[in-house]
């Protein structure tokens, strides 16, 4: 089966072809990505209705492009995925419509796909031989979360962020130093030039049973360092290394407890901060310490992408699972919601 897959939640669009014949990483028949990073620079942050008018013109064009890459006509196309929620309501709408136009003309399955759902089933495209039971850590500008995934669609939550997302507060703290958007990205290579330790700041809800997370207290600490300081660029880089750890470290305590909750050594990473340098070695020391695995995408993978949407609506099309006819979307979207895949849950 031969899945097109179309994501537009927020300021990427994503467009991917992956053939279920030929499973693993062989899978991705082709898949590009057009980032709206220029267009809401200008703004510092992403303007929902010019993401949307950019959607509207560069999504079609790229599902050419994209076909073109794959070797692969539209009339070859079995399915298609499309991302439904979470995200900005405009953005989403263009997607979705889209692909249940295609849909129709073509006469095939459409798919409503999580786009977080999408996020957690990432590695699982690169590593064919990595199944449910395992614990996920979410963690991306919209999202900071821990799921103990028993199958796929069978998700129970473990803990969340109470306020500002991991990626977010990156991107906060950021704008805060003076760095240009998108600010996550520009923080975590700054911090590659500070001092381990010259700034040392809190690891929140670390002191306190549970696995939920708060980074709004954390990016106040950085204020108050930041505006009580020379502002050199020696102390930007010190605090940006000293606001890294500090997440870095938090996000790999929780994910110890996560793991000891669940009873389980298999840890799986998605979403942006994903591509975080030390976030993955930390995580892959404690993996090695408890003689488990950790699994992250490739960087790529880990931003926005339709790479991720047309697998994870290959899985479910695959299962039998198909959306109605409506151009529907849920800019809010409980993944606890959504029903298990079959083949992965046991039944």
């Amino acid at each position: 089966m031969r899945v097109l897959g179309i994501e537009t939640s927020c300021d990427e669009t994503g467009v991917a072809v992956y053939d279920t014949d030929r499973p693993g990483p062989d899978g991705l028949r082709a898949h590009a990505v057009y980032s709206q990073i220029a267009l809401h620079a200008e703004y510092g942050g992403v303007v929902p209705e010019l993401a949307s008018r950019d959607h509207v013109r560069k999504l079609l064009p790229l599902v050419r492009q994209t076909l073109a890459e794959a070797g692969i006509a539209m009339r070859d196309i079995d399915g298609v995925a499309y991302t439904a929620g979470p995200g900005l309501v405009g953005a989403l709408l263009v997607g979705a419509g889209v692909a249940r136009s295609l849909a129709w003309a073509l006469d095939v399955p459409a798919i409503a796909v999580h786009h977080m759902e999408g996020h957690l089933l990432a590695p699982l495209l690169e590593d064919p031989d990595l199944k449910p039971p395992f614990v996920a850590l979410l963690v991306s500008g919209g999202h900071t979360q821990l799921i103990e995934v028993d199958a796929i669609g069978r998700y129970r939550l473990l803990g969340e962020t109470l306020d500002d997302a991991a990626g977010e507060a990156f991107d906060k703290t950021a704008k805060l130093m003076g760095l240009p958007y998108p600010g996550g990205p520009q923080l975590a290579a700054l911090a590659e030039q500070g001092r381990p330790g010259a700034y040392k700041f809190s690891r929140p809800m670390t002191d306190r049973p549970g696995l939920d997370f708060s980074f709004s207290g954390l990016k106040t600490q950085v204020l108050l360092a930041w505006r009580d300081s020379d502002q050199s660029e020696t102390t930007r880089a010190d605090i940006a290394r000293g606001f890294e750890d500090a997440v870095v470290d938090t996000l790999a305590i929780k994910c110890e407890r996560a793991l000891d909750a669940a009873g389980c050594d298999t840890l799986v990473v998605a979403g942006g901060v994903g591509a975080n340098k030390r976030l993955r070695a930390k995580l892959d020391a404690i993996a090695t310490k408890r003689g488990g695995r950790v699994r992250f995408p490739r960087p790529a993978l880990c931003t926005d992408n339709g790479a991720m949407i047309a697998f994870a609506g290959a899985l479910r099309l695959q299962a039998g699972q198909h959306s109605d006819t409506a151009v529907s979307v849920q800019p809010r979207w409980d993944m606890a919601s959504l029903p298990a895949v079959p083949d992965t849950a046991n039944a």
